[in-house]
Order: C-alpha cells, then structure tokens, then sequence
C-alpha cells in the first residue's frame, strides 16, 4: 500500500531513511529540513543532506524558519493541506507542536538512534560511545510532545565495536532506521502494529553536543576518554589546551601509566601518552596549533616532548 508521507530530516543520517521510503513506492508529498546554513571558513550557505537527496529524488523541499508558534502556524497549514498518511521524522532537529504532530492522519513517528528508554534526546549516537554502551540500535516509536518518551512500534539492535566512531556507529544506525521504516511502516498507519510504552527505569538524556564536550577531561578515566576521542568524530572532535591554544586529538586509545594528569608518561616513533585520573590517553593522530594533522611520534621528535613535561593545560576537575 502507497502512503502519503511527509518526511522530516535534516542530517545525512535521515537520507536513507528519505531515500527507502522513496524506492518502495511511498509518495512523498514534502521533505521538510533545516535552513541552509553557513559552513567552514567561507561562510557559504550550505544545504542540508535531506534537502540535496530530496532535489536529486524530485521530492518537494520546506525549509521552514519556524514549526511552533504564530510564526509556525503558517507552515502547519501548509501540512494540514498536504492531507498526508503519516510524518516520518528522522534527526530533523526542531521540536514539533502538537498541531503538526496531529496534522498527518496517523500522527507522526520518528526513528530515533538509541535503545529507548537510554539516551533519549538530541546526541544518542555520540553518548551510546561514549558511556560504554555494548550495543546501539533505532527505534520506531509514536512521537509525543514529550521529549522522545512515545511508545515504540519497533526496534533493530546492532553491536557497537570497540573502534565504532560516532560516524561509523551512525552510518551503520541510518540504514537500520531506512530498513525499520520500510518494513513496518504500513502496519503503523493500518494500526495492525501495536506499540509498547516505554519503561522509565533505565531513562538516560542525551543532551545536544556543544564543542566544549570535546575537550578531553585528562583528570578522568582514560578508557572513558579515549571513547570521548570516538564519540565526538567527526563533530566536534576533540581537543587539549597546549598553552591556551587547542591541540587537537584525532585518534588515541587508552593505555597503561600513572603520573600527574596532563602530563607525558611515554614517548614512542608512533605515539605518545599523556596521564589521566586513572590510567594514560595513548596519543596517536594528533593537530597542534596552527598545524596540519601528524602522527604524535613526528611531533614529539620535533618539539623534543620528553617523558613528565606537561602536555596539556591545567585539566577540568571534573571527569
């Protein structure tokens, strides 16, 4: 059966999501995404993935400034009009008011990138690396106007590796989410598709991502930073204070050694480990000031680091 969707995305994680629902037929009415926004040193506006992948599909694109409010209302109407099936959200990045949850005929559902009730919120992918988590996976659940608390019509589980970065972990959830939709879609808008309330034991919040997240708590766990390293690449990637300038830190793993925290405990031809709380962060990729990516053991034969010279500013105390 052909649905009416209208799909909301933004981010490259939305577009096999868009593109699935495209190739099995559904018709998508709208591809409603972020404005354009500036990017890198140019300052260029620069589409978002959903809207370059609906274009490319010969999808309608909506760009709205607002979704809620007076200033949202014409938009909302817009969507009422559509008289679609269902809206299908996928990382779109706004919050949606109850008039624009109501507006499709089976209400909207969203896939979002975590094993609810864990990591609810707006950087699952990012926190399920960087707590630990053995395993992600998406869930299609009923949006509510509570924060990412609907219940769940069905989920797919994948194993995190021990290497996943949040965009090999991302990749890998986007094209579990394509296929999720896909196979259960129909049933949710037949209401043949029971949907299970979410537990609250367990509920975890993953809080949106701001570049100071990126910056590596070396009074901490080494493990958990070392993490830090995979859950915030490639946004917003993380980074030291060398001198007040951040020194940036592409790859690292945790390893053995004790010393004072942020200072070097070992020097190698390929890396350097620079002490933790607990434990050593193995520096192997790194980007100092005003320099191109390396490899840590060319720096440190340059800048002749020694074992206990300080690497790194005075550290946050908190982990």
């Amino acid at each position: 059966m052909a649905l009416k969707v209208v799909f909301f995305g933004s981010p490259m994680f939305a577009v096999p999501s868009l593109e699935a629902l495209h190739q099995a037929g559904h018709h998508i009415l709208a591809a409603v995404c972020q404005p354009d926004a500036p990017k890198d040193r140019g300052q260029k506006l620069q589409p978002p993935p959903v809207k370059e992948a609906a274009l490319r599909l010969g999808i309608p694109v909506l760009q709205p400034e607002r979704v809620k409010g007076p200033r949202g209302e014409p938009f909302v109407d817009d969507i009422k009009r559509l008289s679609a099936d269902v809206g299908v959200v996928a990382a779109y990045g706004k919050i949606l008011p109850q008039t624009l949850l109501d507006a499709p005929k089976a209400g909207c559902v969203n896939l979002h990138a975590s094993l609810l009730p864990r990591h609810r919120g707006a950087s699952p992918i990012q926190h399920a690396i960087l707590e630990g988590d053995l395993e992600s996976g998406v869930c299609l659940m009923r949006m509510i106007l509570a924060l990412d608390a609907g219940g769940v019509f069905a989920t797919a589980r994948t194993p995190i590796d021990p290497q996943d970065s949040a965009e090999t972990l991302g990749a890998r959830l986007a094209n579990l989410a394509a296929a999720l939709c896909v196979e259960h879609l129909e049933a949710v808008v037949a209401g043949t598709l029971a949907e299970v309330p979410q537990p609250e034991h367990g509920m975890t919040y993953a809080p949106l991502l701001t570049k100071e997240m990126g910056r590596l708590q070396l009074h901490g766990d080494a493990h958990r930073e070392a993490r830090r390293v995979r859950a915030m690449t490639p946004w917003p990637g993380t980074f030291l204070l060398r001198g007040g300038e951040p020194f940036k830190v592409h790859t690292a793993a945790p390893a053995e050694g004790q010393g004072t925290p942020g200072c070097v405990t070992a020097v190698a031809p390929q890396f350097l480990d620079v002490a933790c709380g607990t434990g050593a962060l193995r520096l192997v990729d790194i980007q100092p000031a005003g320099k191109k990516r390396m490899n840590a053991g060319d720096w440190v034969r340059g800048a002749r680091i020694k074992v206990g010279d300080r690497l790194a500013d005075e550290p946050p105390a908190t982990p």
